[in-house]
């Protein structure tokens, strides 16, 4: 048979068949009415030969009759031509509903982020956004311009001076400058300062008022350090005391210390989750089936996809799960000393605050029992001293 149109419409194979009865086959072939032409032998027990495709399930009882077998090494025709123009549809329509799903996904506000509030909380911004049309999985293309979104946020949030709004890829941010307001001039009384402990002076400046006491004095809890008096007794004034005073001050602590002490260590055991993020919502892909550890931690990566200068709400979380243990430390006595005077003079400074400064300690008592170090411990403390009293007076005086 020539290859002809109707030939291709309905499409054709090229075989080669092995066998020792080749010529057998061929005369079955013709007698069963399935046209088979471009016969060629290739030697002993192997010839080629083309038959059309509907022909070609009609092949396997003859083959099995004459003991041969067949191998297809080429197909042409119509039905192959529209086979593989299927296969690369498909494939073809799958990578345009992926970009179609990205484009739309891309088209969707999924996040709306509030910088710069300080008095202004989050959720009062967000609620005034809300108002406007702007929150989270909103289209994109629904929302008014940046210039006039601004505008309207400014109205409704009248404690802003500035409201800006920046749409970056998926992710709307909305920057906001308060009004600065003034704020109330402090109305103070006429008033002394006065120690707060019992010290020795060591610094003292007086702003505003008379100073009572110099370096070195000894004064105790409640004397006045800088008065707000002045003038003489014809002549007097009150005034409001300012000023900064530093003195020697004698602090005593009980510190306890155990000898054995538990830390928490990482047995280097783990295990990672992983997640497909779409939006706010992880959907877990892998980790099923591990046993928690009795004791862990958890420390989670999130990795989005990006293309260019766009942030997809699409990506991959990960939790990576790692045990912990408890571990036993035991200390010597005079590391769990050294460690406890160290702690309370920590406290002491976080206590007192800036300027305080830790002259010297001495350890008044201490002992051993029951697996702890107890110590009575004086400390010797350079601090500011100083608090106010305000002056009573009467309106006849």
């Amino acid at each position: 048979m020539k290859n002809s149109t109707l030939t291709w419409i309905q499409g054709h194979v090229r075989l080669v068949v092995k066998g020792e009865r080749i010529a057998e086959l061929v005369n079955l072939l013709t007698v069963q009415g399935i046209h088979v032409w471009d016969v060629v032998s290739l030697g002993e027990q192997m010839s080629s030969m083309r038959v059309l495709l509907p022909d070609f399930f009609r092949l396997r009882p003859l083959l099995r009759r004459t003991g041969s077998r067949m191998h297809v090494y080429e197909r042409r025709g119509l039905p192959f031509q529209l086979s593989r123009l299927g296969r690369r549809a498909f494939f073809a329509a799958g990578v345009g509903i992926f970009i179609l799903v990205l484009v739309l996904m891309s088209s969707l506000v999924w996040n709306v982020e509030v910088r710069g509030n300080d008095r202004l909380t989050a959720d009062r911004v967000l609620q005034a956004a809300k108002s406007e049309g702007l929150y989270p999985y909103q289209w994109k293309f629904r929302l008014m311009s940046q210039d006039k979104l601004s505008q309207a946020l400014m109205r409704r949030l009248p404690d802003t001076s500035w409201v800006g709004v920046e749409i970056r890829g998926t992710e709307v941010i909305i920057q906001i400058v308060e009004a600065e307001k003034p704020e109330p001039t402090k109305l103070l009384s006429p008033r002394h300062l006065i120690s707060k402990a019992d010290a020795v002076i060591t610094e003292i400046y007086a702003e505003q008022g008379r100073p009572v006491v110099s370096r070195n004095t000894r004064v105790k809890k409640g004397d006045i350090l800088i008065s707000g008096m002045i003038g003489d007794e014809q002549h007097a004034q009150m005034v409001v005391a300012k000023g900064e005073v530093k003195g020697m001050v004698w602090h005593e602590y009980e510190i306890e210390i155990p000898l054995v002490q538990h830390r928490k260590s990482y047995t280097g055991n783990s295990y990672d989750k992983l997640y497909l993020v779409l939006g706010n919502r992880a959907i877990q892909m892998w980790g099923y089936g591990q046993k928690p550890y009795a004791a862990y931690e958890t420390v989670t990566e999130h990795n989005p996809l990006t293309w260019r200068d766009l942030r997809l709400p699409v990506g991959w979380m990960t939790e990576r799960v790692m045990e912990s243990q408890k571990a036993t430390h035991v200390v010597s006595e005079t590391e769990a000393k050294i460690s406890g005077i160290e702690h309370a003079k920590k406290q002491i400074i976080a206590k007192y605050g800036k300027g305080t400064e830790i002259l010297g300690q001495k350890i008044l008592h201490e002992k051993r029992e029951n697996g702890k170090v107890y110590m009575k411990v004086l400390f010797e403390v350079e601090q500011y001293i100083t608090e106010e009293l305000p002056i009573v007076y009467n309106q006849g005086d």
